[in-house]
């Protein structure tokens, strides 16, 4: 088995959708259905980039910033580690999950898995 990393991507911003509820429901069955199957590993949701520290290193030195690596319209707000025999049953989740949340899943296989 694989593992797969399922990211999820969100517009920036702190507005909350008028179906938040029912966006919560589908995702808890689908996290239910990941956890029955055996797929889940673990997810976690993410505080705001605002909240981000970047640590970089030159000549042996770190330098450390505020705000997110890259800034842009949208980013990373969650993410699920799963378990899958191929990449098309790692797709299938990612699938189920984007239309459970209405959003972009960027689906990458991890090393060493």
């Amino acid at each position: 088995m694989t593992q797969y990393l399922l990211s999820i991507y969100q517009p920036d911003g702190d507005g909350v959708p008028d179906n938040i509820d029912e966006i919560m429901r589908d995702l808890d069955a689908v996290n239910a259905d990941l956890r029955s199957s055996g797929a889940w590993v673990f997810a976690a949701g993410l505080h705001s980039p605002s909240t981000a520290t970047v640590v970089r290193v030159k000549d042996d030195e770190a330098l450390v910033t505020d705000g997110p690596y890259v800034e842009g319209k949208e980013h990373i707000g969650g993410f699920t580690v799963i378990q899958a025999a191929d990449l098309d049953e790692a797709l299938e989740w990612g699938r189920r999950l984007a239309a459970a949340i209405t959003l972009p899943i960027e689906v990458r296989p991890l090393h060493d898995s």
